[in-house]
C-alpha cells in the first residue's frame, strides 16, 4: 500500500483542500458522497495544460478517498460543444474538415484512419488510455449524451423562463469597459473562454441577444446540423421556438419541451452543471477566473437562477513544456499526457502536479531537462525511505507513487535515468548489448533481466528516440583517430596510459567514475582519491582537458554522454583500440 499523508501530519496544499471540500460537503449534502468536477473539450489533441484540470480534483479526490469518505470525480466531456477550426498539424486531418465547423464535436468525422466513430471520440480515447496509466479514477460524463437525450430537459426550459435574469446579470459586464491589455509573460485567454464569451461557440455570436431578445439555448440546425442560428421567438407557454440558420438558411419552430438537438450557452450550461450534479469542489483555469469571465458570471447565475452554489476551488496557472511556447488545446502537434507517459513513468508525471500548489506555474522537460528531473526524483525516493524527507515532500511522495487503491506499477531496480538513456543512445536499442552494460555498472550485483529496469529503461529509450536530435545522438567511433592521437604530447598521451592501465581493476560504473576523475589528480602528482578541497583550481581545468580528449577520440565530439557510462558501453576491448598509443 502507498504512504498514506494525513492532514494531520503535514501541510501540503491537498489536504488543506481535502479538508475544506469535506467541510464544505458536509454542509451542503451531509451524508452524500463528496462531488468534485473537472471538465475537458476533445477538440483537438488534449495537451499536458489541460491535465492540471484533472490532476488538481483527482489528487483532492484521492486524499478525501484515503481518509475514507466517498467521492465522486466527474469529468465532462465537453463534446456537444461546436468544431470551431481545423487544427494544424494533426495527423489525418485535411481542409476538408472546415466543412464541419459549426457542428457538434461528436458529428464531425475522425482524423483519417482513426479507429473511433467521430471526433470527439478520437481524442478523449487518447486522454482516458493516459488517465487510466496516470490511477485516475473518475466518472465520464458525455454532454452530447446529456443533451441529446433529454436530460437536462427542466434545467434548459428553466433557463429560458428565467432568461430576463440571466441577460441581467450579463449585462453587468456587457457594459464594462475592455479589460486593459496584458502584462507580457501572463498567459493569453484560453481559447475556451473565447468560445464562451462568444456563447456556445458561434463565430459571431453574443451570448444569445438577438433582435428578438436574450435566449440562453442554441440549437443546432435541423438542415445543416451547424449552430449558426438564431433563435426569434420564443413561447413559455408552450415552449414554442422557433429559430432561423444563417448557414444554411433553414428555419423551424419546435416544442423545447421536446427537442433535445440544441445546448444552453456556455457561461449557463457550466453554471446549470454545478447545480444539477451538486459539484463541490472544481479548480478553474486563469482565463476562467479573472473579471467578468465563466467562473465569476457562473457564480452570480447559479445562485439566483438553478438555486446552487459556485463550487470552491482554486485557479490554477500555466503548465509549460521546456523549450516550447503556450499549449493550445485545439493546435496539432502538442505536447499531450500521452506524450509525456511515453518518455517518463507515470509515477514522475503525478508528482510534477502534486508538488506544486495549483496557483504555481512548472514546465514538463521533453529536453535534457528531464535527466535532472529524474535525479531530483530519486533523490527524493532515497531520502523517503531513510526517513529525511521534509513532511510536505513525503506527501507529495506518496500522491505521485499511488493512489487510495494501492500503488502504481513501478520499475523494480530504478537505475538512474541519465544512465539507462545514455546506454539506450549507444546500444540503439541492442537488448543483448543494453543487459551487458547495465549488468557491469555494478559487477557485485549484475542485473539478470531487462524487466528489471522497465519501463524506466523503455521510456529513456523512447526520449532518445524521439526528443533528442539525430545530430546529438552519441556514434562511437570505428576506427582510431590516428592523426590525434599522433599529435599529442608527452602528458596527453601519458594520460591516455594510465587510464588504459586501471581499466581491468576499475570496470564498473563507480569504478571507471573514480579512475576518469583521477588520472589528472595522479599526473598531478595527487592521490587518486583526493578531494575537491585537497587540491588546486588548476585539477578542474586538467579534468575538463581529459574528458574532452576522451571524447574527441570516442565519439567524435567534445562532450557526450557521462565518461564511465561510455567506457561501458564501448567495452574494454574497443576502448583500448581507440586510446591505444
Amino acid at each position: 500500500m502507498p504512504i498514506v499523508a494525513q492532514s494531520t501530519e503535514t501541510t501540503d496544499w491537498v489536504s488543506r483542500f481535502a479538508d475544506e471540500v469535506i467541510e464544505e460537503s458536509e454542509r451542503r449534502a451531509p451524508g452524500k458522497p463528496v462531488v468534485v468536477a473537472s471538465g475537458l473539450s476533445p477538440s483537438g489533441p488534449i495537451h499536458l495544460g489541460n491535465l492540471r484540470e484533472v490532476m488538481t480534483p483527482h489528487l483532492v479526490a484521492d486524499e478525501i478517498r484515503r481518509r475514507g469518505h466517498q467521492v465522486r470525480h466527474l469529468i465532462s466531456w465537453d463534446d456537444y460543444d461546436r468544431y470551431r477550426k481545423v487544427p494544424n498539424g494533426v495527423a489525418g486531418v485535411d481542409e476538408s474538415w472546415a466543412e464541419h465547423i459549426g457542428r457538434p464535436l461528436t458529428s464531425v468525422p475522425a482524423p483519417k484512419g482513426s479507429p473511433h466513430p467521430n471526433w470527439a471520440e478520437h481524442f478523449k480515447a487518447a486522454m482516458i488510455d493516459a488517465l487510466a496509466e496516470l490511477g485516475v479514477e473518475f466518472d465520464g460524463i458525455s454532454q452530447t449524451e446529456q443533451y441529446t437525450s433529454g436530460v437536462y430537459r427542466e434545467q434548459v426550459l428553466h433557463a429560458m423562463k428565467h432568461r430576463g435574469d440571466i441577460d441581467a446579470i450579463l449585462e453587468q459586464y456587457r457594459t464594462k469597459k475592455a479589460p486593459p491589455k496584458k502584462q507580457q509573460g501572463q498567459k493569453p485567454v484560453d481559447e475556451a473562454e473565447l468560445e464562451a464569451a462568444e456563447g456556445s461557440g458561434a463565430a459571431a455570436e453574443d451570448d444569445g441577444t438577438g433582435t428578438a431578445g436574450y435566449f440562453p439555448y442554441k440549437p443546432y440546425c435541423g438542415g445543416c446540423g451547424k449552430d449558426l442560428t438564431t433563435v426569434t421567438a420564443y413561447d413559455d407557454d408552450t415552449t414554442e421556438l422557433t429559430y432561423t440558420c444563417a448557414a444554411c438558411g433553414f428555419s423551424e419552430t419546435v416544442r423545447l419541451s421536446e427537442f433535445n438537438r440544441g445546448k444552453l450557452v456556455w457561461k449557463v450550461d457550466w453554471p446549470m452543471r454545478w447545480a444539477y450534479e451538486g459539484v463541490v469542489f472544481e479548480p478553474s483555469g486563469v482565463d476562467h477566473s479573472s473579471p467578468g469571465s465563466s467562473f465569476q458570471v457562473g457564480g452570480q447565475i447559479v445562485g439566483s437562477v438553478f438555486d446552487g452554489k459556485q463550487p470552491i476551488g482554486p485557479m490554477y496557472a500555466f503548465v509549460g513544456i521546456s523549450g516550447m511556447a503556450k499549449m493550445s488545446s485545439s493546435r496539432g502537434g502538442v505536447p499531450t499526457p500521452g506524450d509525456a507517459l511515453k518518455i517518463m513513468e507515470p509515477q514522475l508525471l503525478r508528482w510534477l502536479y502534486a508538488r506544486r500548489r495549483p496557483n504555481q506555474s512548472f514546465k514538463i522537460a521533453f529536453d535534457q531537462e528531464i535527466q535532472r528531473l529524474y535525479d531530483e526524483w530519486d533523490k527524493l525516493a532515497a531520502k523517503v525511505t531513510d526517513g529525511s524527507a521534509l513532511p510536505g515532500d513525503v506527501a507529495a511522495y506518496s500522491r505521485a507513487v499511488g493512489t487510495a487503491a494501492g500503488e502504481l506499477p513501478k520499475t523494480p531496480r530504478p537505475m538512474a535515468y541519465r544512465t539507462l538513456a545514455s546506454v539506450a543512445d549507444i546500444t540503439a536499442g541492442a537488448q543483448d548489448q543494453t543487459l551487458r552494460i547495465l549488468s557491469e555498472l555494478d559487477p557485485a550485483n549484475p542485473l539478470p533481466s531487462l524487466d528489471e529496469v522497465r519501463p524506466r529503461l523503455d521510456k529513456a529509450e523512447a526520449w532518445i528516440n524521439t526528443q533528442v536530435p539525430a545530430d546529438q545522438r552519441t556514434v562511437v567511433r570505428e576506427e582510431a583517430d590516428v592523426e590525434l592521437l599522433k599529435s599529442l604530447d608527452d602528458q596527453g598521451r601519458e594520460s591516455l596510459r594510465l587510464l588504459l592501465d586501471g581499466l581491468d581493476s576499475h570496470w564498473s560504473l563507480d569504478g571507471l567514475t573514480h579512475l576518469v576523475y583521477g588520472v589528472p589528480k595522479v599526473q598531478a602528482g595527487f592521490p587518486a582519491d583526493a578531494t575537491p578541497k585537497e587540491l588546486p583550481a588548476e585539477i578542474k581545468v586538467a579534468q575538463r582537458t581529459f574528458f574532452a580528449l576522451l571524447y574527441h577520440l570516442l565519439v567524435g565530439r567534445d562532450t557526450g554522454p557521462r565518461l564511465p557510462t561510455l567506457l561501458l558501453a564501448v567495452g574494454q576491448e574497443r576502448v583500448r583500440k581507440l586510446l591505444a598509443v
